[in-house]
């Protein structure tokens, strides 16, 4: 309420208002090390959009990135004028394999556009080989929507690298403020021209000079965005200790003997939710149902894949092998920040007894 209050004694509503920049600026401060520059926007999909249109090669017809992602990031590369060239993933980590990101590179040269990588539910990718493709003048916009929050190698992931990281402040997300994102490059010009971009490629005379949209924040999602940023080191802590509980009762229940397999994740991750594998052979769809009948929502997150669905079915692509191998596995456990021990073994125990008349 007092950020709200805020608003209306202000009277400002949108266009970079007093909240939003305060969130900005403590969202540097307290998280970035005031390295680097952040911009709002009203959400991560604009995000990758005003990142990808304004770091491209012009001349650059592919953007390079994983099949096994949400549709939002090749949505995004297709309305910034580019065709979406999916690459494999990794058989543990679940992120994109370098090696043909290199391949694809050597193939198709100047006419890739950007790459982007995807932090696979929010883990702490190692962006040094990106970073230097970056800097060898391959345009880099990451894929981080999972991540605000995600400390590893250099505290909050994305911290000094010099393309563009786009985070998500949806509702689903650790962080959600409903609908919003940030996005964040230790190059302040960089943010300074998404940030224009993002305000209809206005000047300070109001003239656009150059490509944009409106992509800003409002005010009072600002407000939801800073009472979180209160309670935010909280709320990490919550979710870690239940995600060390379902981990403990997965082993307990003997689920990892019988084939279920978890993500090979790096740094501390502030977890939307409990990605895992079922065992190879048994479809996900079945332990989805089963949940279902119990009550218990979960997801399918990625399958099917981007390169499985049909408005992307005709795009190029690497093998693809082990992204269609993951996906038919994958399921995704709920945790919520009211979760209960109980919760997490009601879960679990569906899962056994499902796997158990299989």
């Amino acid at each position: 309420m007092q950020y709200l209050d805020q608003i209306d004694e202000s009277r400002l509503y949108s266009n970079y208002g007093p909240l939003n920049t305060s969130f900005e600026k403590r969202v540097l401060e307290e998280w970035f090390s005031n390295i680097g520059g952040v911009t709002t926007v009203n959400n991560a999909t604009t995000g990758l959009m005003l990142a990808i249109s304004t770091i491209k090669h012009a001349r650059g017809r592919y953007a390079l990135m994983p099949s096994f992602t949400f549709a939002a990031t090749p949505l995004a590369a297709q309305w910034c004028g580019l065709t979406p060239y999916f690459i494999d993933i990794v058989e543990d980590s679940w992120v994109m394999n370098e090696n043909l990101v290199e391949d694809a590179l050597k193939k198709l040269g100047d006419e890739v556009a950007v790459i982007v990588p995807y932090a696979t539910f929010g883990t702490d990718l190692d962006l040094s080989y990106y970073r230097r493709l970056h800097e060898k003048g391959f345009p880099v916009v990451v894929d981080a929507a999972p991540c605000f929050g995600t400390l590893g190698r250099n505290g909050q992931f994305g911290k000094t690298f010099p393309g563009a990281v786009v985070f998500s402040l949806h509702a689903t997300k650790t962080f959600g403020i409903g609908e919003g994102g940030l996005v964040y490059s230790g190059d302040v010009e960089l943010i300074q021209r998404i940030r224009r971009a993002s305000n209809f490629g206005f000047s300070d005379q109001r003239e656009t000079v150059q490509f944009g949209l409106n992509g800003k924040l409002p005010e009072y999602s600002a407000a939801v965005a800073l009472a979180t940023l209160d309670e935010f080191p909280h709320k990490i802590l919550t979710r870690r200790n239940m995600f060390r509980r379902y981990v403990a009762q997965l082993e307990e229940g003997g689920l990892f003997g019988r084939g279920w397999v978890m993500q090979r994740t790096e740094g501390e991750i502030p977890n939307q939710f409990v990605p895992i594998l079922c065992p190879s052979g048994k479809p996900n769809t079945y332990f989805i149902g089963r949940l279902k009948e119990n009550y218990i929502e979960a997801r399918t997150y990625f399958c099917p894949t981007c390169h499985e669905q049909a408005h992307f079915v005709s795009y190029p692509a690497s093998t693809l092998e082990i992204t269609e191998r993951i996906s038919r596995r994958t399921i995704s456990l709920p945790l919520f920040d009211e979760m209960e021990m109980e919760d997490i073994s009601r879960v679990v125990h569906t899962l056994e007894s499902a796997d158990d008349q299989l």
